[in-house]
């Protein structure tokens, strides 16, 4: 028996909305745990209503019975102000902003205890690890694997009118104005080690053949169509980059100018690549972005779906059977841009 006397209606709600104005979830159960037995609920029923355990409503009716609605209160109210506040997380997000060594650190990464540190010499209270968790979670911040980057040597204002060059010249895209971005992508017969959810305590094993084999990919994306165009080799060379280029015209025979926006690696810019684009009648138009400036080249975005979708933590034991897994992908995404394509050219000759 839980002691709470039947309440009206109206008093039921009353306590519902008292419970939700607070602002607090925990506080809110207890009042609406109070209202259901108030209303005739068992207290096995109310816990089964509100999922939570059944000592959690005998003890809210145990602690209004005995004090009122006060006791439904968080008891911490009157331990003073909260260590962990905006003003604490505000300044959280100015240190992650940063790394350990910018503020004396020898560290080169943060931890939840360094960060416990950290706050308190920026004078705030000093917390436990496990408060800092709670705290990293509520200013969203997640446990990531950094990006190396190197900086483009060009001056920012030329980089960027450079870039915007090119994005106007991919916006213009069409069926006959042609536009690819291209790039070479390595496919390695050890896997590329990434993220994978496990169960607790026990990590995922993944074997490796020892002996790495490579093969090359030189792909050529569509910037209307994302549609991919690609060859294989087993070297990174001139020769690779020339038989895209090859293919590249040899897809479109009727098409003056196709326009390819690429890196500036070598094989891009050698006299090989230079013989045979003069040989294609100067078709093809080599559009070269600022240096270390992988990300504007859209198709660095489908060999990250490549690796995570093929080639991170494979289970191949031979070359042959992970180039079947790489074509069987890329060939799916052809198939699935031209479903796409068609689905838009049926809409727009509907409307």
């Amino acid at each position: 028996m839980t002691g709470i006397p039947r309440m009206s209606r109206s008093r039921r709600r009353y306590l519902v909305r008292v419970g939700r104005e607070i602002g607090d979830p925990a506080t809110a159960l207890r009042f609406q745990a109070v209202a259901k037995l108030g209303a005739g609920w068992g207290s096995t029923n109310v816990a089964s209503a509100l999922d939570v355990a059944v000592s959690t409503v005998v003890g809210a009716a145990h602690r209004y019975v005995e004090q009122g609605l006060i006791g439904l209160l968080d008891q911490r109210c009157g331990n003073g102000k909260a260590k962990v506040d905006d003003d604490f997380r505000h300044k959280l997000v100015d240190v992650l902003e940063k790394s350990p060594p910018d503020f004396g650190w020898e560290r080169p990464t943060w931890t939840r205890e360094l960060l416990c540190l950290e706050l308190a010499e920026q004078g705030f209270a000093r917390v436990a690890p496990c408060t800092m968790g709670r705290a990293l979670s509520r200013i969203g911040a997640r446990l990531g694997s950094p990006k190396p980057i190197v900086l483009c040597p060009w001056p920012r204002r030329r980089r960027v009118r450079r870039l915007r060059e090119l994005a106007r010249l991919a916006a213009s895209a069409t069926d006959k104005v042609l536009v690819y971005f291209a790039d070479e992508i390595d496919i390695h017969l050890n896997p590329k080690i990434g993220r994978d959810w496990m169960l607790p305590g026990r990590q995922r094993l993944v074997i490796t053949p020892g002996k790495n084999q490579k093969r090359y990919i030189a792909g050529a994306l569509n910037a209307a169509s994302k549609e991919l165009v690609y060859v294989e080799g087993t070297s990174k060379c001139s020769a690779l980059f020339c038989q895209l280029l090859w293919k590249l015209a040899a897809r479109h025979p009727k098409t003056k100018t196709i326009h390819v926006i690429l890196d500036n690696y070598i094989i891009h810019s050698s006299q090989l690549t230079a013989r045979n684009i003069a040989s294609l009648g100067e078709r093809i138009q080599l559009h070269f972005l600022p240096p270390y400036c992988p990300d504007a080249n859209r198709i660095e975005r489908q060999w990250r779906e490549l690796h995570a979708n093929v080639t991170r933590n494979h289970r191949c034991r031979s070359m042959p059977e992970l180039m079947r897994h790489v074509r069987a992908f890329l060939i799916a995404h052809n198939r699935c841009c031209r479903t796409k394509l068609s689905l838009r050219k049926a809409i727009k000759v509907a409307a």
